[in-house]
């Protein structure tokens, strides 16, 4: 087993709460809903925060024009964090995932609030002092907290990119080839090239900080030592732990999965609830493919898990087409 099973309901858990967090942020900036096939207007939208509301011309553009927009920046991106980490310019990147991590925040908790300027402002003043300690300071708790938050800002932004109200369609086909470009890089990055344990270990020990769910695992034997320790009085020495990981892209692809099917699908009627049937699939079958490579992996062996969670995704879009037509 790669992982205890409480850790792997940690993590599971948290994968859940998120995809549960980022669908009501989503449908907070979604200009239109679907309830029962039938696509409604929202009378009065709310924009993304910040000018991150995509430019006009993207509503325009067909799967592959979408596509060109979106994979370059992740290449760019991937090539700017290389560059940076051959300097060592770790103040650089520190400030660069600061400053992400404000407008991810924000544009999270901005949902949860009354939409006016004042509570943009305290959205702004809460994520702040929480991006700060988890970029500059290590806590486990803050940074899994902010993480629950963090990936539906993030989602937010690219469904708005990805579906129109004209053309839901052409956010899912481009999730569609998103997802089999993505499994089949991180099967490269992880099986044949090292980039993704190398990168995930720059950011541990030089950044001191990490994209993505972390979950320590403290063995019995050391709980054991700790408390004798205590009871004798004496000063606990510093012990190497394990650390479960979960890759922030892991989290955040299936959300945005997710996200394009609620644009797509809406709500649906559901025993007397208007429910987002279709998008619950979505993440049902990313959690079932999620759990498979936690519960049948081998331990301390390092996994792609994107084909996994874009296997369980496929399973479900197809059962949402077949259900929901």
């Amino acid at each position: 087993m790669k992982r205890n099973l409480k850790v792997v309901g940690i993590i599971l858990a948290m994968f859940i709460i998120t995809q549960l967090i980022g669908l009501y942020v989503i449908n907070y900036y979604s200009p239109t809903q679907v309830i029962n096939n039938v696509q409604q207007n929202v009378s009065a939208p709310n924009s993304l925060p910040f000018g991150l509301e995509p430019p006009p011309e993207t509503s325009q553009a067909n799967v592959l024009q979408t596509l060109l927009y979106i994979i370059p920046s992740f290449i760019i991106a991937i090539l700017i964090f290389f560059i940076l980490t051959r300097f060592k310019a770790e103040f650089v990147l520190k400030a660069w995932f600061f400053i992400v991590v404000i407008i991810a925040l924000a544009t999270s908790l901005i949902s949860f609030l009354p939409s006016t300027t004042l509570f943009l402002i305290i959205a702004l003043v809460v994520a702040v002092p929480l991006a700060f300690i988890k970029i500059y300071k290590r806590n486990f708790l803050i940074h899994n907290l902010t993480e629950l938050f963090i990936y539906p800002g993030i989602a937010s932004i690219f469904v708005a990119l990805l579906s129109t109200a004209g053309n839901p369609d052409r956010g899912v086909y481009a999730m569609i080839a998103l997802l089999i470009l993505i499994s089949i890089y991180d099967l490269w990055a992880v099986w044949h090239s090292g980039i993704m344990q190398k990168m995930a270990k720059y950011q541990i020990d030089k950044l001191k900080i990490f994209a993505g769910f972390l979950i320590p695992e403290i063995s019995k034997q050391v709980k054991m030592k700790f408390q004798k320790m205590k009871k004798l009085g004496k000063k606990r020495n510093k012990v190497q732990i394990n650390i479960a990981l979960l890759g922030g892209g892991d989290v955040v692809f299936p959300l945005i999965m997710a996200g394009v099917v609620l644009r797509k699908f809406g709500f649906t009627n559901l025993l007397g609830m208007q429910l987002p049937v279709a998008s619950l699939l979505i993440v049902l079958g990313a959690t079932l493919g999620l759990t498979g490579l936690l519960i049948f992996g081998k331990r301390k062996k390092p996994y792609p898990a994107m084909p996994f969670i874009s296997a369980g995704i496929f399973i479900a879009l197809g059962a949402c087409y077949l259900l929901l037509g």
